[in-house]
């Protein structure tokens, strides 16, 4: 395995996509929960999300505020 780009470097724990978003690891749990939240994969006690699965949650996230499309306009 020659590259640097892991699987591992990949994924994101709870509390580090809380970090990401500004939220509390308990609200990204609660929106894992309702299906409002990043994809996430539940390894053992901990929940897993991909970097690219949170960077396209979050990219959905702008195209469907419409004060986020007034602002990029």
């Amino acid at each position: 395995m020659s590259g640097t780009n892991t699987t591992a470097s990949r994924l994101l724990k709870t509390k580090e996509v809380a970090v990401l978003i500004r939220k509390s690891p308990e609200a990204v749990r609660q929106m894992r929960y309702r299906g409002l939240g990043p994809r996430g994969t539940k390894v053992g006690r901990d929940v897993l999300y991909d970097v690219r699965d949170v960077e396209q949650w979050l990219a959905s996230m702008t195209a469907a505020d419409p004060l986020a499309q007034r602002a990029v306009a």
